[in-house]
């Protein structure tokens, strides 16, 4: 059996190599799962007739039921794949997969060996409590936490290995703030001079507590990544964000005050009611906030978010190929975007 785990960076690599792989071994079940399958499946299977299937949604203990299931085969004692949820089949879709709780998912990194000079990511959460239109987060059912207990014991393993960084991959870490202080204040009591941890974060969310907390880390240990995206209030209203910029531009200024913590802040040109000069305001908002790092962006149609949905009625075309980036709207044209392009060529260079 092979399985592969489907997104935007391997996506045409998949593609290649199943329909090679299916021609010199006809008998084997290939599966697929992951994000850039698990919104159009019936159109991935007319593609690929010989598919088995696809795992859709949340996969850890889908993938867990179907390995067993292709083991008991060989004893007999299979039941049928239509027992198992969360399966795309060519019969059609099996049932909804309930969502995981987090603490069932299992902590892969006791061995570092092979994470030598690498990113280790961890997830203390999962969904986010807003619905970005660009956002595959955005359809996720619900926000849930890894218990404090788990966590805990995560961060006391990364920081006894002197891990280089650990990138959270949750949406919005300081979405839920009591969890955002235990784990800024752990690793803050417990630094170990070396370890570097990443968040993402709301800044508009950022109370008193914390960015005093934040402020009195060493230089180095902490770095927040911020999606200001827009400073249109149309453009944030469109695409239903929920920001308080004011309040957003006054986390930054707190943080910086510090002196101690590298802030990326983001753009994303090409979104609904952005126009070129819409958005070099929105450019100059965040430039003025003074970031360590300011990445221009480009608006991703990615399969599945409510911005596919409503591509047509924005005038959003965008790349056939992964990953699907905005070539042009009814507000910014194509020449537009290729001038853009080269800004943020200039930022990467310069800034």
């Amino acid at each position: 059996v092979v399985a592969m785990s489907c997104y935007i960076w391997n996506i045409s690599m998949v593609y290649s190599l199943i329909s090679d792989l299916h021609k010199v071994m006809t008998s084997i079940p290939i599966w697929l799962g992951g994000p850039e399958v698990s919104f159009h499946p019936d159109r991935l299977l007319q593609k690929f007739p010989f598919l088995a299937g696809i795992m859709i949604g949340e996969g850890e203990q889908t993938f867990v039921e179907l390995v067993q299931w292709h083991l008991n085969i060989v004893s007999e004692n299979a039941g049928t794949l239509e027992d198992i949820p969360g399966l795309y089949l060519s019969s059609g879709y099996t049932k909804e997969r309930e969502c995981l709780s987090m603490d069932e998912i299992p902590f892969f990194y006791h061995d570092l060996d092979e994470f030598e000079n690498r990113i280790v990511y961890y997830e203390s959460s999962r969904g986010c409590p807003f619905r970005c239109k660009y956002c595959l987060s955005s359809i996720d059912k619900q926000l849930r936490f890894r218990s404090w207990e788990l966590v805990e014991k995560e961060l006391k393993f990364f920081l006894e290995k002197k891990v280089p960084q650990v990138k959270f991959i949750d949406r919005t870490f300081n979405a839920k703030h009591e969890h955002a202080i235990a784990v800024w204040s752990y690793i803050k009591e417990h630094d170990n001079g070396i370890t570097n941890f990443h968040f993402e974060i709301s800044a508009d969310l950022l109370l008193d507590e914390e960015i005093k907390l934040l402020q009195s880390m060493r230089k180095g240990l902490v770095q927040l990544e911020i999606g200001v995206q827009s400073t249109n209030a149309e453009t944030i209203q469109a695409i239903n964000r929920t920001m308080n910029l004011d309040k957003l531009r006054w986390a930054v200024e707190r943080v910086n005050e510090g002196e101690n913590i590298h802030q990326h802040l983001d753009l994303i040109a090409g979104l609904p009611y952005e126009d070129y000069e819409s958005f070099h305001k929105s450019f100059n908002d965040v430039y003025a906030m003074e970031p360590e790092q300011l990445q221009l962006g480009f608006l991703k149609v990615l399969k599945g978010s409510a911005m596919e949905e409503q591509a047509e009625e924005y005038g959003i075309l965008y790349r056939e190929e992964p990953p699907y980036e905005v070539l042009c709207t009814n507000w910014l044209s194509y020449e537009e975007v290729v001038r853009l392009k080269q800004i943020e060529e200039m930022i990467e260079l310069f800034y």
